[in-house]
C-alpha cells in the first residue's frame, strides 16, 4: 500500500487492526480521555493514511491506541505525526488519571529519544498556578485511608531505585545521572502505571513514580533544563495526589517554589510554598514544612520583605526541631542542616545581612563537608564568598570563591557553575585587581570543562 503517510500506514498493517477497528479504539480511548466529540470512522482514518494531519488531540489519541495494542509506548513521532502535545501537554493538570499517564509516558520518551526538541520548549513563568490550585483543593478533599501501606514487589523496587539515583544526583550533580534515570523510567517504571491493578497497589505505584518523576524534574532543574523540569514537577504533582499522599505533593510544590524563585518570579515562588503548606494541613512532615518555609524565606528575601523573611527562616528551624530522620521519607533525606542553612545564607545574602549570612553558610559548609556533598559544599562556599565581599573583604572572598570552583568542578551542576559565575559578577566592582583577574581565569577553566 502506498500512501502519503507512511509511518501511520506501516503500524496500521503492523497491528493487523482494520481501519474500522482502529476507528473504533480511537473513540473508546478520546471518551476515556473525556473527549467525547471524537468520533472518526474508517473513511476519516483512510484520509489520514493519505495525508490528512488529525487535529490535537487526535495525533495523542492514535498514539494510546496503538500504545495499548503493542504493549510499549508508541508516540506521534513514530506515527509520522510530528512531536505532538508532549511538550504542552505536561503543562497541564490533568483530572483524567488516563490521561496523565499517557502524557508523563509521553514526556519520558521525549526526553530520551528528542531530548533537543523538548529542551526547546520554553518555561511558562506561571504555568503552576493551575496546578498547585487543583492538587490543593483536590489534597484537602482527600480522606485518610486505613490500613498499612501496600508493598508489592515493583513498586518496592521503584522505591529501591529512588534512593540509588536520589544519592547520584546528591554526591554527582543533577547532569550526572539523569539519562540513566530517564532511561529507567522510559523502560520500566512508567509501563507499570498502564497495566491493571487494584486500587491500593495503583495509589502506592503511582506514588513511587511521582516520587521518581520529581527527580527527574529536580536533575533537569539542577542541570539548567528548566522547560523540562517545569513539565516533570507539574505531572510529579498530579501523580502524588493520585497517590493520596499530601506529604508527597507538598514536596513537589517546593520544588516548583525553587525553581520559581531562581527564575526571577519570587512572588510565584512564595506562592507556591504557601500552597504546598496549606496541603500539609492535615498530614505532618517536620522536614518538608521546614523547606517549605525556607523556600519562601527565599522569596521573601528577594521581596526586600526583610522582617517576613527573617521570620520564615525562624519557622524553618523550628520546624526541623521536629525532624525524626528514621520517621521521614526517602524522598526527604536532602532537607538536612547542609540544605537549610545553605539555603538560609542565600536568604541572608539576599538580605544584605553578612553576618548572618556567614554563621549559616560556614554551618552548611561544616556538614557537607562531612558527608561529601561537593554540590552543596560549592553553593555554600559561594554564599560566604558574598558575604566576605558585602564586608569588602576581597582576599577573604577570593579564596572561599577558589574553593567553590574546586568543589564545583567536581559535579556536574549548572547551580554550581551559576553560583561561581555570580560571584565572579560581584568581584566586578573590585576592577582590575589582581585577585579579581585570578579568579577570573579560574571561572574560564571551570566553564570550558563544563
Amino acid at each position: 500500500m502506498t500512501s502519503s503517510n507512511e509511518q501511520l500506514a506501516q503500524w496500521l498493517d503492523r497491528s493487523q487492526m482494520s481501519r474500522g477497528e482502529l476507528a473504533r479504539r480511537v473513540k473508546l480511548k478520546a471518551l476515556a480521555w473525556r473527549q467525547p466529540h471524537i468520533t472518526p470512522d474508517a473513511t476519516r482514518i483512510r484520509c489520514w493514511l493519505q495525508g490528512q494531519t488529525p487535529r490535537a488531540p487526535l495525533p495523542d489519541v492514535l498514539a494510546a491506541v496503538f500504545s495499548d495494542h503493542f504493549g510499549f509506548r508508541v508516540t506521534t513521532y513514530d506515527l509520522g505525526l510530528g512531536d505532538g502535545g508532549a511538550a504542552e501537554a505536561a503543562l497541564v493538570y490533568n483530572s483524567s488519571y488516563a490521561a496523565t499517564v499517557e502524557v508523563v509516558a509521553d514526556l519520558g520518551r521525549a526526553d530520551v529519544d528528542r531530548r533537543k526538541f523538548l529542551a526547546a520548549a520554553p518555561f511558562a513563568a506561571i504555568a503552576g498556578v493551575g496546578p498547585s490550585r487543583d492538587w490543593l483543593l483536590n489534597t484537602l478533599d482527600q480522606k485518610p485511608k486505613p490500613g498499612p501501606q501496600v508493598r508489592l514487589e515493583d513498586v518496592s523496587a521503584v522505591k529501591n531505585m529512588f534512593t540509588t539515583f536520589q544519592r547520584m544526583d546528591i554526591f554527582q550533580g543533577g547532569g550526572s545521572g539523569r539519562p540513566a534515570l530517564a532511561e529507567y523510567m522510559n523502560q520500566h517504571v512508567y509501563p507499570l502505571l498502564r497495566r491493571t491493578h487494584g486500587e491500593e497497589v495503583r495509589r502506592a505505584l503511582c506514588g513511587a513514580t511521582a516520587e521518581q518523576t520529581y527527580l527527574l524534574g529536580w536533575m533537569a532543574y539542577d542541570n539548567g533544563e528548566h522547560s523540562v523540569a517545569q513539565r516533570y514537577l507539574v505531572q510529579s504533582l498530579r501523580l502524588a495526589e493520585e497517590s493520596g499522599d499530601a506529604a508527597l505533593g507538598a514536596h513537589v510544590l517546593a520544588g516548583m517554589a525553587d525553581q520559581a524563585t531562581l527564575l526571577g518570579n519570587p512572588v510565584e515562588g512564595r506562592r507556591l510554598a504557601q500552597a504546598g503548606r496549606q496541603g500539609l494541613r492535615d498530614t505532618d512532615s517536620p522536614a518538608c514544612l521546614a523547606d517549605l518555609w525556607c523556600l519562601e524565606g527565599r522569596a521573601l528575601a528577594l521581596l526586600g520583605e526583610k522582617a517576613a523573611a527573617a521570620r520564615a527562616v525562624a519557622r524553618s528551624e523550628k520546624a526541623y526541631e521536629r525532624v525524626d530522620l528514621a520517621g521521614e521519607p526517602d524522598w526527604a533525606a536532602f532537607i538536612d542542616p547542609a540544605y537549610l542553612h545553605g539555603e538560609h545564607a542565600n536568604t541572608f545574602r539576599d538580605l544584605g545581612d553578612p553576618q548572618s549570612a556567614e554563621e549559616h553558610a560556614r554551618r552548611s559548609i561544616e556538614h557537607a563537608a562531612g558527608q561529601g556533598r561537593a554540590r552543596r559544599g560549592a553553593m555554600s562556599q559561594a554564599a560566604l564568598a558574598v558575604s566576605h565581599l558585602q564586608r569588602n573583604d576581597l582576599e577573604a572572598a577570593h579564596g572561599t570563591g577558589v574553593r567553590t570552583i574546586t568543589l564545583a568542578g567536581r559535579v556536574k551542576s549548572s547551580r554550581c557553575v551559576e553560583a561561581v559565575q555570580d560571584l565572579q559578577r560581584r568581584m566586578r566592582p573590585f576592577g582590575r585587581h589582581r585577585l579579581v583577574a585570578d579568579f577570573d581565569a579560574r571561572v574560564r577553566q571551570l566553564t570550558m570543562a563544563a
